[in-house]
């Protein structure tokens, strides 16, 4: 290793799935050079780190909503009330919001897996 430009060796051991991966992303970057690919990969690949404090935020207001709606109904259902009108209200409300939340999560768990 006298003159080579590149010498400092590193060893990293993987599972038989892990290397069939970085196989296959070889294969789709047009690559066959697995130190050349795995080189430039750690210089200058991205590391993705998502940061979901806001989002479960989001998801423990979103439960509270779900809880708010279910004591307007138990409240209703116990006492007669004629209030139908105002838990569909409630209810078109809570789902309006759960929709986009849940696209959200589905949108931010595939960033994750990448």
């Amino acid at each position: 290793m006298g003159k080579r430009i590149r010498n400092v060796p590193l060893y990293v051991r993987v599972t038989e799935a892990e290397h069939g991966q970085i196989l296959t992303r070889m294969e789709e970057a047009g690559t066959s050079n697995m130190a050349a690919f795995i080189r430039k990969m750690a210089l200058n690949g991205y590391v993705i780190h998502v940061d979901l404090a806001p989002v479960k935020e989001l998801v423990s207001l979103q439960r509270r909503c779900a809880n708010n709606l279910n004591q307007v109904a138990t409240n209703v259902n116990t006492h007669g009330g004629t209030h139908a009108k105002e838990i569909a209200k409630l209810k078109n409300d809570y789902e309006s919001l759960w929709e986009p939340l849940s696209t959200l999560i589905n949108k931010l768990s595939e960033i994750v897996r990448m």
